[in-house]
């Protein structure tokens, strides 16, 4: 682990991107609420977030952050024979070190639990375009 005391506090936060692609038809599902296991946004969303307050115990090395905000986002779009559900997550610290990791954690797991409630109905998703998109830090202000 990379010792960062020596760091000055900051208001770190990062923004991640990601995308399922799967068929006009399970989109049309989950945005009817017809898929079997239930509301798959909110299960997704719930499920990000939840990642993203967890990344301490998952990824090996990774400080465990105590994070202040995390926010997980879809947009649906629809185009011919395709169809994407696009993810965004932004994930807010004041710490030592960045949480573009929990962003991406978020995203991630996001994409997997609509993969895990589709997967039934819809061989053909991908999850794709997993990536960080901006990381940026403020200092704390004092009063």
């Amino acid at each position: 682990m990379v010792d960062v005391s020596h760091k000055a506090d900051t208001i770190r936060e990062a923004i991640a991107r990601g995308a399922v692609t799967l068929s006009p038809r399970t989109i049309s599902l989950i945005s009817r609420g017809r898929i079997t296991k239930g509301n798959v946004l909110t299960t997704a969303r719930l499920a990000g977030i939840m990642a993203a307050k967890r990344v301490g115990d998952l990824i090996p090395l990774c400080h465990p952050l105590n994070v202040s905000h995390v926010r997980v986002e879809f947009a649906l779009k629809r185009r011919g024979r395709r169809a994407r559900i696009d993810i965004q997550s932004t994930a807010r610290f004041v710490g030592k070190t960045g949480v573009e990791i929990e962003a991406l954690t978020a995203v991630a797991v996001a994409a997997l639990t609509i993969y895990d409630m589709c997967k039934a109905v819809d061989r053909t998703m991908r999850i794709t375009s997993v990536r960080l998109v901006k990381k940026f830090k403020n200092p704390v202000a004092h009063d």
